[in-house]
């Protein structure tokens, strides 16, 4: 399977391959790249015009095509021979629980990290961070739920809302990261199908009907990156009254992914950082060595974006 996975999001374009080559015309021109360096197409464009040949051609290519709505991916259109992967499904179904225990470990130690980072940026002085940075670092029974309560006790106070409370269901705050954990879901979803990883076989969450558990274990790491964005968004926005879903607000936060972080060495945007963990991921559990999983945490406290 070739490397490179090929995002669409021009908001009017049209998608064709001819020649084995893969063009995308929009109003500002032809690109061109050769269908067999691309593992898959991602179309988050809401009015992509698709050739009918392109689906033929991407088959005998084995790529993937991903067609998403509103970020989210709702249909997926595999070659025949690309439909199942048995190695890594074998590989997923057999992986041991110390093995399981290990990548779940390394996610939720990432997290906690992330959460402490966060933290220290936003409020330094506030007197909770000592507290989370024992536990964040340490490795006491039930870390992650301790690490949440104290991260969201300084997220509240440093927002000055002395009434929230993490609950999807109850509004204000919540609606904002609730939308935010939206689009981060819908980038890992992206990026699990597109380097052919089925999301229903997970390391840490429950399986559920029509659940995708392994994208809700791998995002868990990049929930601050939604957390820091929605920060910044109140600090400019103080007035209750605008705490609300607007279009500018959609604008802001579903621009999080293009943010440019350090990971290994380098800087990437987290859409791209997101595809990097994903693909270590995987290697993990085909080579049946966890070191290869490396989830991402930042080398130091500062975070992009302006104040």
């Amino acid at each position: 399977m070739s490397y490179h996975i090929v995002s669409i999001d021009s908001p009017q374009c049209s998608l064709s391959c001819k020649d084995g080559q893969l063009t995308c015309k929009t109003a500002e021109g032809e690109r061109k790249l050769p269908l067999e360096d691309v593992a898959s197409i991602i179309i988050t464009s809401f009015s992509a015009s698709i050739h009918s040949n392109l689906f033929l051609e991407a088959a005998k290519h084995g790529v993937a095509l991903i067609i998403c709505e509103s970020f989210k991916p709702v249909s997926l259109v595999l070659p025949a021979n690309r439909s199942t992967d048995t190695l890594l499904s074998r590989a997923m179904l057999s992986i041991s629980p110390r093995v399981r225990a290990h990548l779940w470990q390394k996610t939720i130690d990432a997290k906690c990290a992330n959460q402490l980072a966060l933290a220290e940026h936003i409020a330094p002085d506030d007197r909770t961070v000592a507290e989370l940075r024992i536990t964040a670092l340490g490795r006491k029974p039930h870390k992650e739920a301790i690490c949440a309560k104290l991260f969201w006790q300084i997220f509240s106070r440093t927002l000055k809302d002395d009434e929230f409370t993490r609950d999807r269901a109850k509004g204000g705050l919540n609606d904002f990261l609730n939308y935010g954990y939206a689009v981060l879901l819908s980038t890992i979803l992206q990026k699990l199908f597109g380097i052919g990883l089925d999301p229903t076989f997970g390391i840490g969450h429950v399986a559920r009907e029509r659940s995708t558990p392994l994208a809700y274990d791998l995002m868990e790491p990049f929930r601050p990156c939604v957390d820091w964005r929605v920060v910044q968004w109140v600090r400019q926005h103080p007035d209750r009254k605008d705490w609300e879903i607007s279009k500018e607000f959609r604008k802001w936060v579903t621009g999080f992914p293009l943010e440019h972080v350090d990971y290994l060495d380098l800087s990437l945007e987290i859409q791209g950082v997101i595809e990097g963990v994903v693909r270590g991921f995987r290697r993990a559990v085909v080579e049946n060595q966890p070191r290869y999983y490396k989830p991402w945490t930042p080398k130091n406290t500062k975070w992009a974006g302006s104040w």
